[in-house]
């Protein structure tokens, strides 16, 4: 169903998308860096907390995205642009409720999350969650469009959407924080910024008549129980994954909140480090979901399986190259960080231990478990999930951590054992082969 040039149409728009989406995080964490210690710190941690919402949309946004790929594979589009314009709606409602929720309750979650962190560093988390809460809804809604595009193959554009959003934030972030002199403020308001700007592209693209697949206005505000329950049969365990998993980091921050200011920092700035090693997983999740989808709506188990291997070859060989040249870079980078020597030091070897088993490892934790999930196997991979996050990630790195005295090394260390557990647990689901006799639509 997928040649060659096929993949490779889909693959590299998704990889720019997925690096240049991944520099906006970078871009805040480098320039603010530049403010000042508390404002990495606060900036650091505030990200940990949006990041359970990102994964929640994203997640949400995945499941409608292998609905729609199942019925675009079955050749049924108008059903697939139903589906669509459904997600849209789903994602917009979500979003809208955390949004007032949290606004509510910042202060509290704040001092509950990180309130033994100093003084000056929760100021700068307060200004920063709450310009980045109105960012939301945006992010929600662009991953509705996303999946749609996706979905059909169209991955240039969101590519073309993720470049011009991008030079919003980052001349945005120089603006806001060498000319205003707005510190954390200076780099979350771009970010708002950007994100809206990409929400709205994406919409009014996702209603052109030229799509063979497209939103229609009479579904977005029509109720159909039939196709969210097969959304949130996806979804729903693709959200409780994501967000038990993001809490779980979330509870790791405040852990990391006691080692002090520069394992904060350092651990900040790995993280968005981490976040550009771990690229070639990240962008290959949703091609997995497009051509698995697609196979298994069109009933051709023997190539879903066929492109399951070859997908995995494919991220794979990637991985292991991509996180090689990150680490390598990572020295270099360290250079124009305003942080002390130590902290240097210290991310050196956080981004060493991440991109060993982020080459070797991930591929098999995140990419294949996209791929089952986008057969149907939602339940089975969040289990697997949840447990591995709960009781690898979780409490190994209480033990490393705090017992060991590791402090966040060890935080790493439990990471790369939850990546192994899970790693293991899918190759051996995806050998057995229970997975093809799942039924989505």
């Amino acid at each position: 169903m997928f040649s060659n040039c096929d993949l490779k149409n889909i693959i590299l728009p998704l990889f720019l998308e997925q690096l240049l989406l991944m520099l906006v995080g970078t871009a805040d964490t480098f320039v603010v860096s530049f403010v000042g210690e508390a404002a990495v710190s606060g900036v650091s941690l505030v990200n940990s907390f949006n990041t359970i919402f990102i994964y929640l949309f994203t997640a949400l946004a995945s499941g409608g995205a292998v609905i729609i790929s199942q019925y675009i594979g079955n050749n049924r589009k108008d059903i697939s642009g139903e589906t669509a314009s459904q997600l849209l709606t789903a994602s917009t409602v979500l979003s809208v409720v955390i949004t007032l929720l949290i606004f509510a309750a910042h202060k509290h979650l704040m001092s509950m999350l990180f309130g033994r962190v100093d003084a000056d560093v929760m100021n700068e988390i307060i200004i920063y969650l709450k310009i980045s809460l109105y960012s939301y809804p945006a992010l929600a809604v662009y991953n509705a469009g996303a999946a749609l595009y996706r979905s059909l193959g169209k991955t240039r554009v969101t590519m073309y959407i993720s470049v011009i959003s991008n030079m919003i934030n980052i001349i945005g972030n120089i603006i806001g924080v060498f000319i205003l002199k707005a510190g954390v403020a200076g780099v979350a308001y771009p970010s708002l910024i950007a994100r809206t700007f990409s929400a709205a592209v994406i919409t009014m693209l996702c209603f052109m008549r030229s799509n063979s697949v497209k939103y229609a206005a009479k579904y977005i505000f029509e109720f159909n129980g039939g196709l969210l329950k097969k959304i949130l049969n996806i979804a729903v365990p693709n959200c409780i994954d994501s967000g038990i998993f993001q809490l779980v980091k979330v509870a790791l921050s405040s852990v990391v909140a006691l080692f002090g200011t520069y394992q904060i920092a350092a651990n900040g700035i790995a993280q968005s480090i981490w976040s550009l090693a771990s690229l070639v997983c990240v962008a290959m999740g949703p091609v997995f979901i497009t051509v698995i989808g697609q196979c298994m709506g069109a009933g051709k188990v023997d190539e879903a399986e066929y492109y399951l291997k070859k997908l995995m070859k494919i991220t794979l060989v990637f991985a292991v190259i991509w996180n090689i040249l990150i680490f390598a870079f990572t020295p270099v980078l360290m250079l124009f960080y305003n942080v002390a020597d130590e902290t240097k030091h210290l991310v050196i070897l956080l981004v060493l231990v991440h991109n060993i088993f982020s080459g070797i490892v991930f591929p098999f934790a995140d990419p294949l478990s996209r791929g089952l999930r986008a057969t149907g196997d939602a339940k089975f991979t969040m289990l697997v999930s949840v447990m591995s996050t709960v009781f690898g990630r979780l409490v190994f790195s209480l033990i490393f951590g705090i017992t060991l005295d590791l402090g966040v090394m060890g935080i790493a260390y439990a990471m790369c054992l939850d990546w192994s557990i899970r790693a293991v647990v899918f190759y051996v689901r995806f050998r057995h082969g229970k997975w093809k006799t799942n039924k989505v639509i």
